[in-house]
């Protein structure tokens, strides 16, 4: 796989736009053959080209400006659009003038589309097209027709978007005798669940958003060669190496493909219950630190502890989310230094809740003669209160949700017994003592 910044137009050329192909590439794991190739340093393969095209009377010089063209077209009761006006007027090259190739007249230019077919262009509607620009750099069609027969490309897969730009190519071909053309692949576009094409405007299309809300790249990468195409026997879900030995270009279907964020949230999440405990971890730290974290040693002692929660909660935390950055929000209690109760929350298990203050009292006594070694042993301490006040009272009481909104402010989340061990005995019996102070 060659990996080609097609960079001819000088005025796009950043570090940011090669950045935002490199790094994305090299996220999802998509590795390339040899260093990138800049087509800006092979400026002197596409003018030579060019060259030969004008010593061929396939290309002319033309000096009209967009302006200009229109005007001809107005006055000749033409359609808009560029008619060969140059063709005999013996222009000469200088500053500002542009190289058109002289499309024929007649005949078509055929496609032979390993996804869609033979799909004809009837030359006609081929205006003489620019293959360099008046600052004297060559344009894409060129500078790609070239480089496709010297790098050897054997095949171009691309988005159907630009299928109506591959009759260029291929008239420059065979006007440079290059033989033989690439095989040539028009993935499907891919559309919103309204159908409409993917917009950076309107959708998420940047893959660093998805590594950003933390995606796996090899989910990413799955999801993504479902789009158009499906292996034989169904199973959509499976390593990369996998997919490969199964894809079949000639089995990619044409329609639009629907890109679906619920499919790829399913897909991600089987991902991510598959890792094991320290792998998750390695994925999931990023996403947990919180800004109100208490920071001893934020290179060391921080580290750790965050470390420390991924690992031992991974198994409860990979049941629940489909991506990494949603696994703050259930462990960033036990991190942080400080409670914010959910008011619907607190007046529901406090407030209205059977025995809170006695469920709070009593569970604090009992477990400040415990050593937070057990999570079983824990989540006895604490169901046995509500058996004991219940046994006392005549109704039930629920332990359980005064002690949970007590330590983490909320009426819903993780298994509590482990993550309490984690939160440690003085920070556990200061939030139970604060919250019956509260009430």
């Amino acid at each position: 796989m060659v990996l080609r910044i097609e960079d001819t137009d000088a005025s796009l050329k950043t570090q940011a736009y090669v950045d935002a192909i490199v790094e994305p590439l090299r996220w999802l794991g998509l590795d390339w053959d040899g260093e990138p190739v800049f087509q800006s340093e092979r400026r002197g393969l596409h003018l030579a080209a060019i060259e030969r095209l004008l010593a061929d009377g396939r290309a002319y010089f033309c000096d009209l400006s967009r302006a200009e063209i229109e005007q001809r077209c107005e006055e000749a009761g033409l359609p808009v659009g560029y008619h060969g006006f140059s063709r005999h007027r013996d222009v000469a090259d200088g500053p500002g003038v542009v190289v058109r190739f002289r499309c024929d007249d007649d005949g078509a230019t055929v496609v032979n589309d390993i996804v869609r077919g033979r799909v004809s262009f009837g030359n006609e509607s081929l205006e003489d097209f620019v293959i360099r620009r008046g600052d004297g750099s060559p344009t894409f069609h060129l500078a790609n027709a070239v480089d496709d027969c010297d790098m050897g490309i054997s095949h171009v897969i691309r988005g159907e978007d630009l299928l109506n730009t591959t009759p260029r190519v291929l008239l420059l071909w065979e006007a440079l005798g290059f033989g033989p053309p690439p095989a040539y692949a028009h993935l499907p576009l891919l559309v919103n669940a309204k159908r409409q094409k993917l917009s950076k405007r309107r959708d998420d299309v940047a893959l660093d958003i998805y590594r950003g809300r933390g995606y796996l790249p090899e989910a990413m990468v799955n999801c993504l060669a479902l789009l158009g195409w499906g292996p034989p026997d169904e199973v959509e879900i499976r390593p990369l190496a996998e997919i490969v030995a199964l894809f079949d270009l000639e089995a990619v279907k044409p329609a639009p493909a629907f890109f679906d964020p619920v499919r790829l949230d399913h897909i991600n999440s089987t991902y991510i219950k598959a890792l094991p405990p320290e792998q998750f971890a390695d994925a999931a730290v990023p996403f947990m630190f919180q800004p109100d974290a208490p920071k001893e040693d934020p290179d060391a002692t921080e580290d750790a502890r965050v470390r420390e929660v991924a690992v031992r909660l991974a198994g409860d935390l990979q049941d629940r989310i489909d991506k990494l950055a949603d696994v703050g929000g259930w462990v960033d209690w036990i991190l942080s230094g400080e409670v914010r109760y959910d008011e619907k929350a607190w007046h529901k298990a406090m407030v209205k809740g059977r025995a809170a203050a006695d469920v709070l009292a009593m569970v604090e006594a009992r477990l400040a003669d415990d050593d937070f070694s057990s999570a079983e042993r824990l989540e006895s301490i604490v169901m046995g209160v509500g058996d004991k006040l219940s046994e006392r009272l005549g109704e039930r009481v629920r332990s359980q949700p005064p002690v949970r909104v007590a330590l983490t402010g909320r009426s819903a989340g993780l298994p509590l017994w482990e993550p309490m061990r984690l939160l440690g005995k003085s920070e556990t019996l200061s939030r139970l003592h604060a919250a019956r102070t509260r009430l």
